[in-house]
């Protein structure tokens, strides 16, 4: 059978599509290759004809994350009142805990990477990005601080906020922090 001339380069997106989701929702260790290729209709030997290793398609994934974060995260912003009140609103959602496949690859695979031992050049490019968004939402000498503290409460509050079963408790992790830092974003 033949196939169009562009079928390889499609195929190669899909398979980066559906990585990046299954990465982010169920884990990089958990998301094996056969099941990955076999949910897109494609072989596992089909696999090595788009990327040199899982640890490749794990790089690529994490890029592509990156891309569609930064893309949705400045629609999102697009003519916001109160840019960082409404990135904080955003990121501190149910929404957002709802759907880790569909979200920030920080406390997903960013964190797996990291504590498996192999961080990303990637993740440093999502970070600078978040505490660029940040500091430059906010005022005063200490706002590259403040950035930072902003950031690592965010990623911290959502990953908590998925990991206990109480959904009372869960809610509770995402509004106080949302809250106080929408508070310290007013008050900067």
């Amino acid at each position: 059978m033949r196939y169009s001339g562009d079928h390889k380069a499609k195929t190669h997106q899909r398979i980066i599509e559906e990585a990046a989701l299954r990465f982010r929702r169920d884990g990089v260790g958990a998301t094996g290759l056969q099941p990955l290729m076999k949910a897109l209709g494609l072989t596992h030997g089909g696999f090595y004809a788009h990327f040199k290793s899982k640890d490749d398609l794990v790089e690529t994934a994490l890029q592509h994350a990156v891309q569609t974060l930064e893309s949705s995260t400045a629609e999102s912003l697009e003519g916001a009142e109160a840019p960082l009140q409404t990135f904080i609103q955003h990121y501190l959602s149910s929404l957002h805990r709802a759907n880790p496949g569909a979200g920030c690859p920080l406390p997903t695979i960013s964190a797996e990477l990291g504590q498996r031992g192999e961080p990303s050049a990637t993740s440093d490019v999502i970070v600078r990005n978040r505490l660029a968004l940040i500091e430059n939402n906010l005022k005063g000498e200490h706002a590259k601080d403040e950035s930072v503290l902003m950031l690592s409460a965010m990623v911290g509050a959502l990953l908590l906020s998925r990991s206990v079963k109480d959904p009372e408790l869960s809610d509770r992790l995402l509004k106080t922090t949302r809250r106080l830092l929408i508070e310290q974003a007013q008050d900067a």
